[in-house]
């Protein structure tokens, strides 16, 4: 009874060990996907004093998927960040042991077998509760910590701006300086950054940015700006400002102001902005001008292009407009937009696909350039996020989207090889030409828009429980899981673990389509650096820089909020540790973009873009955050992240314009009728007659039956 005591005795205190030593290893352990990272459970704030003390166990992780870059990370951002990347002398994985350790009782231990078995148990049990052997999306994960890294990185990209560039359009954080893109600024940076400040509830910052706005910004400027990056990101920053601070008037409170009442800067500023975008629509069609002055409110044709207007940016304007619209009750603001819809629309263009230019004053497109990249992308995202916008009371947005998505489908996805990754290809000559196998960073909006259309912002398991779940809405989430798989390989493709600006692919000759037959692609991307799939993936030198772009991460948001799969919140994990180790700026200047993702140590751009605050940090936030926070069945994201809300149509609003009917293949029914005064003398229709078409509601029939399926503007613009 004694022995047997004494046993049990042993065991527990064994296991105690083992919980300890779990408990202090814990955070520098390797993740199932091959991840390290270390994250101390009691770091205090940046400005804490004791903050220094941090920093030497933050450096000290030990292992990390990343080699040494030799670029002096480590005495900058690094240390701000976590500095969990660095080896830099510190602790290994595990505490090491004496190299003699036990040595002097070797014998003894060996020939007590119920002590060899219960430690191989212990050790079991040991690496179980390390999660060695557990699956990725290990719910013993602290993302609340993780999201709190992501916290301290806007912090630092905020703070350089506020000490070197405050108040400038632009951020250099090499050279640590700004410039201005209009004479006095357009808030570029901050008017961008509001709502990612208030979701992370920066009170003392989003006053700072407040004051100024309040005293500094003016848009009455003698200048010309781009129609489209004004209105997604100043007009929809100002309109997602108002939208969190009177929605949830403890997000990030304003001192003086009591929840709501008296807020109305940001509304106050949006609506003087949107009066002086207005110019841009008064062409003869209606499609907005590239440019509008300001000042005078006069569009500008553009410059470029043979003076036609980018697809995506005459189309990427409708959340905006028709959210200002429902606020002030000015219905001016909506009949636009949609009236944008109606010219594009009313030129049926084969299966829902549209050339990347549009002539402003004609209505009519330039070329027949076919992509979902640069100067293409956000105009099918806007077909669906507008249906959902307005809480599915404009089916014909749905039916644009399921169209457009069908097309998608039969005429651009197709395979690599030899690895089977499903690629989103280009017609750059239109659609009766070859496939370029070419995918911009920007197409990686995809993979979550077509999720979000799947479901309508639900989980996958909500949406299942419904009657209209369908086997197309299966295909559809079958194929974002594909296209998230291949972005996520962009990354880890690469030695920085970032991912250029442009990806081609190795596909096969002729290029097998997925309209033919989907085929088995890869069900992991392997990190070895020998994999086979990393032969599908092709960079060229004049493609490699990386922006810091968000869609990748903003469909890996989308992914994980709609599966509920934690796979997606690893890569970005992955993703975000790339970021801090290989695009810092050195000290306390923030991030940069670099020049090419391929080559360590990297080459900094000197150029912090308004969306790595706007879009890229905070997709990362919510990634890691909790699903209650912005709850895709309650908003819509606008191109450039910025949160409204859904809302219904009630009596002043409708889409105001119906679509031409068309035939299964997507092309319009030419109906005839009497022209006026051409009568014959026998009473019958002359045989001269004017052939017009009747604007008729499309059902899903005349949509097409095939089995479904940008710069958001260019690749130096926006994002």
């Amino acid at each position: 009874m004694y022995l047997c005591q004494l046993q049990s005795y042993r065991y527990s205190s064994l296991l105690q060990y083992s919980l300890w030593a779990r408990k202090q290893h814990e955070p520098f352990l390797r993740t199932p996907n091959g991840m390290s990272f270390s994250i101390p459970r009691n770091v205090p704030s940046f400005d804490n004093p004791q903050r220094q003390y941090e920093n030497a166990a933050w450096g000290s992780s030990g292992r990390s998927r990343f080699p040494d870059s030799g670029n002096g990370y480590a005495n900058g951002a690094s240390e701000k960040i976590g500095g969990m990347f660095g080896t830099k002398g510190g602790l290994p994985m595990y505490k090491d042991k004496p190299y003699n350790y036990f040595a002097s009782r070797r014998k003894a231990w060996f020939q007590r077998k119920r002590v060899l078995a219960g430690i191989g148990l212990l050790l079991l049990g040991l690496v179980y509760w390390l999660g060695i052997l557990s699956p990725a999306g290990d719910s013993r994960i602290d993302w609340d910590e993780r999201r709190e890294r992501v916290k301290s990185a806007f912090k630092l990209s905020w703070g350089a701006y506020e000490k070197y560039a405050w108040g400038h359009d632009e951020y250099h954080p090499i050279s640590k300086d700004g410039r201005q893109m209009v004479p006095n600024g357009m808030g570029w940076i901050i008017v961008d950054a509001l709502d990612t400040l208030m979701l992370m509830n920066l009170t003392t910052q989003i006053n700072h940015a407040r004051q100024w706005i309040s005293t500094n910004l003016t848009y009455d400027q003698d200048h010309d700006v781009n129609t489209f990056e004004t209105t997604i990101r100043m007009l929809g920053g100002l309109l997602s400002a108002h939208y969190l601070s009177t929605t949830f008037p403890d997000m990030a409170p304003i001192p003086g102001i009591q929840g709501s009442s008296g807020e109305d800067l940001y509304l106050e500023k949006a609506s003087d902005l949107a009066d002086r975008l207005m110019g841009a629509y008064d062409s003869e069609s209606g499609v907005p001008y590239a440019s509008v002055n300001l000042h005078t409110g006069k569009g500008i044709v553009s410059h470029q292009d043979g003076g036609a207007s980018s697809t995506a940016e005459a189309t990427s304007l409708q959340l905006e407009m028709k959210y200002l619209a429902k606020l002030t009750g000015e219905k001016n603001y909506w009949d636009k937009a949609e009236k944008v819809m109606q010219v594009v629309d009313d030129n049926a263009m084969e299966d829902g696909l549209l050339p990347i230019f549009i002539y402003a004053d004609r209505g009519t497109f330039r070329d027949n350039n076919i992509r979902l990249g640069s100067r293409g992308d956000s105009y099918y995202e806007y077909l669906i996020k507008q249906y959902l916008q307005t809480s599915k009371q404009e089916p014909i947005y749905s039916e644009m989207w399921d169209q457009a998505l069908a097309g998608v489908r039969k005429h651009l996805i197709t395979y690599s090889q030899p690895s089977n990754l499903t690629v989103l290809g280009e017609r750059p000559m239109g659609l009766q030409s070859a496939l370029a196998p070419k995918m911009d960073h920007l197409v990686c909006f995809m993979p979550g828009t077509i999720a979000l259309g799947a479901t309508g912002g639900r989980t996958v398991a909500e949406a299942k429980l419904e009657a209209s779940w369908s086997k197309q809405q299966e295909e559809e989430m079958d194929l974002a899981k594909q296209l998230m798989k291949t972005c996520w390989g962009m990354y880890l493709d690469t030695p920085t673990g970032l991912a250029p600006e442009i990806t081609h692919f190795e596909i096969y000759d002729p290029p097998k389509m997925m309209y033919d037959g989907v085929l088995q692609l890869p069900d992991v991307l392997s990190h070895s650096a020998d994999a086979e799939w990393r032969k599908d993936y092709v960079i060229k030198p004049a493609d490699a820089h990386n922006l810091q772009r968000p869609e990748t991460v903003e469909s890996l948001f989308y992914m994980w909020r709609i599966t509920g799969d934690e796979v997606y919140r690893e890569w970005g994990w992955e993703i975000f540790q790339s970021f801090m180790k290989y695009t810092a700026a050195d000290g306390d200047a923030g991030f940069t973009s670099i020049d090419d993702v391929t080559v360590i140590p990297t080459s900094k751009r000197d150029n912090m873009e308004s969306f790595w605050l706007a879009e890229t940090l905070k997709y990362f936030y919510l990634l890691f955050g909790p699903t209650d926070i912005l709850p895709l069945t309650d908003i819509v994201l606008n191109t450039e992240a910025h949160p409204f809300p859904r809302f219904e149509l009630g009596k002043l609003f409708s889409t105001g314009w119906q679509r031409r009917p068309r035939d299964k293949s997507g092309k319009v029914l030419p109906v005839a009728r009497e022209a006026p005064g051409k009568e014959g003398g026998d009473g019958k229709a002359d045989p001269q007659v004017k052939v017009e078409t009747v604007q008729v509601v499309a059902t899903p029939a005349t949509v097409g039956d095939t089995s479904t399926l940008v710069p958001k503007a260019d690749v130096t613009g926006d994002a």
